[in-house]
């Protein structure tokens, strides 16, 4: 087990400098100046090369991504060019409202889609099979932003039953957290849950007919302890990978979950830095998303040795 962590991090490591430098190397290719950004339309000439020089902006790329390496290795990922806010001050204070938003969206994702999956799996061919299917399919290609405005319409300016914009902290109030979390974390998660359910139904119809699970049912043992405790552990492994898939997804739907409902989330921070050319809080928010999209495949790669020891 020492080895194979050893040799994940040994893979870990370059994969995100690569992440960062890619990060980094297509953010100067975005048109805007931040200088001017800075300074305004109207600074002069020697205003703008003043603040070129000062942001280090006239040095080649190589030495830029350098200087930028090293401060965010120690912490230090700059300072907002509009606000003068620290970019790791910004993360933190909006990086919580948006975890928790997916987070709840993975728990909507899971809790319908297994069930759904191994039902379709479990009934293959038949109606039941047919609907989730048909379900799945029609969930896979609704746009998130969509489903959102509608779950607003209805369940908040229709019958009021919970807020329609807005969020909460966990610390604050855990019960109006959990309220103002349950519409976008729906928003996101049916989407999720519709790609679990289809992906599992493949997986659970190919199990459930091995000859492992026939001669599970041949010594009587009960159809749902085959299903459900023997087939599901045997399916832990794909399922495990379509669910670390669902984390990117999900990051990338709250930028629009987030101006749907009006949630202050790491979504709208990077796209008010993106509409003030604010590079410093975009190249921060971006490699932030990557670290988390990488260490979260890279614990799905570690759990599938704990599920499947025949793993090396």
């Amino acid at each position: 087990m020492k080895r194979m962590l050893l040799q994940r991090l040994a893979v870990l490591v370059p994969t995100l400098l690569l992440a960062s430098f890619i990060v980094f190397s297509l953010l100067q290719l975005v048109p805007g100046d931040p200088a001017v950004a800075i300074a305004g339309e109207q600074a002069t000439t020697e205003q703008l090369a003043e603040i070129r020089a000062r942001l280090g902006l006239d040095d080649s790329l190589l030495v830029q991504y350098w200087h930028w390496l090293t401060d965010a290795l120690q912490g230090d990922l700059g300072s907002s060019l509009n606000t003068g806010e620290g970019v790791v001050e910004a993360i933190g204070r909006t990086l919580p409202t948006t975890l928790h938003i997916v987070v709840g969206g993975m728990i909507v994702a899971v809790l319908l889609g297994i069930p759904a999956g191994v039902a379709a799996g479990r009934r293959a061919n038949t109606a039941t099979d047919t609907a989730i299917a048909s379900a799945s399919s029609a969930g896979v290609a609704m746009p998130s932003f969509w489903l959102g405005l509608i779950l607003v319409s209805v369940f908040a300016l229709r019958l009021g039953w919970l807020p329609a914009t807005g969020f909460v902290g966990i610390t604050e109030d855990p019960v109006e957290s959990i309220k103002h979390v349950i519409l976008p974390a729906i928003a996101i998660g049916v989407v999720g849950a519709a790609e679990i359910a289809r992906q599992l139904r493949a997986v659970m119809i190919e199990i459930l007919a091995s000859d492992h699970v026939r001669t599970l049912r041949a010594k009587g043992l009960a159809d749902r302890r085959v299903v459900w405790r023997h087939g599901l552990k045997n399916a832990a492994v794909p399922l495990l990978t379509i669910v670390g898939l669902q984390v990117n997804r999900f990051l990338g739907a709250t930028v629009v979950i987030e101006a749907v409902f009006g949630i202050s989330g790491l979504g709208t921070l990077v796209i008010n830095a993106t509409l003030k050319h604010d590079f410093p809080v975009v190249q921060g928010v971006v490699l932030v998303m990557v670290v988390i999209v990488v260490f979260t495949s890279f614990l799905v790669d570690i759990s599938y040795r704990i599920f499947d020891p025949r793993i090396h």
